[in-house]
């Protein structure tokens, strides 16, 4: 397990040791700083790279995890104190296998576009004005909040007022599901809302879900499918004059096969 910071291209502060490993970095961060972790091998790994964000169960397919530390506009999905301040403590370690049983899949607080080693990742076609506030990642982050918008804690994944906007999932291995939750805002009457959506499966498989109108979870248990990835799409506006609907949260209830 290996944990780095580096600044301006080179290694500035790091610690290694094997099946667990801490870094404790007692300055504030740069702007262009990249957080880059290294697991030893495909597998799970417990993970905790802000004090605020906290621990996180994710997959990795062994390559090395990297997060530029977020500043301006890119800082505002995050918790205000998120990455702040002259001292940091950072942890990676092999997963128990208790820690990743059944529960929800879609579920990774340190997702980022420049992630492609920790999983599940997202991405989208459209993510309103390009801001953090609007990414993808916001929906899978656990944070629930969706009677505002524009800022911390009510990130969503934004779509632009764009129909034809779509959301895909990587779980990078074959995973059991069985049911979806959704989290759609509900910043009214700002907000729109979706009366349907449809989710596509990497085995080829469609479900349709139908929504009403309100703050917090609308759950669907569905038929029980083996997949490695999902597309969130057909987004189906209601008939509302509010041409903003958005996604707060989207969870995927399911095991390990």
């Amino acid at each position: 397990m290996k944990i780095e910071i580096i600044r301006e291209g080179s290694v500035y502060r790091s610690a290694e040791q094997k099946n667990e490993a801490y870094l404790v970095f007692e300055e504030e961060y740069k702007e262009g700083d990249v957080i880059k972790v290294t697991a030893e091998g495909k597998g799970f790994v417990t993970i905790q790279l802000d004090a605020v964000l906290g621990r996180s169960t994710v997959y990795t397919d062994g390559s090395a995890y990297c997060l530029t530390v977020p500043f301006g506009q890119k800082h505002d999905c995050y918790h205000p104190a998120a990455f702040k301040g002259d001292i940091h403590f950072l942890w990676i370690r092999n997963a128990y296998s208790w820690e990743y049983g059944y529960r929800n899949l879609a579920l990774n607080p340190y997702d980022s576009h420049e992630n492609t080693a920790f999983f599940p990742h997202s991405k989208a076609n459209i993510e309103t004005r390009g801001e953090s506030v609007f990414a993808s990642r916001n929906a899978m982050d656990g944070i629930i909040a969706a009677n505002n918008h524009g800022r911390w804690p009510w990130s969503s994944w934004g779509i632009n007022k764009d129909p034809k906007a779509e959301m895909y999932i990587d779980f990078c291995r074959d995973v059991l599901v069985d049911r979806i939750v959704f989290y759609n805002r509900a910043d009214f009457p700002h907000d729109a809302w979706w009366d349907s959506a449809e989710i596509t499966f990497s085995d080829g498989s469609t479900e349709v879900f139908n929504f009403v109108k309100k703050d917090g979870a609308q759950s669907f248990d569905i038929k029980q499918r083996k997949i490695s990835a999902l597309t969130l799409h057909s987004l189906i506006k209601a008939d509302d004059p509010s041409p903003f609907p958005a996604l707060i949260q989207l969870e995927v209830y399911g095991k390990e096969c």
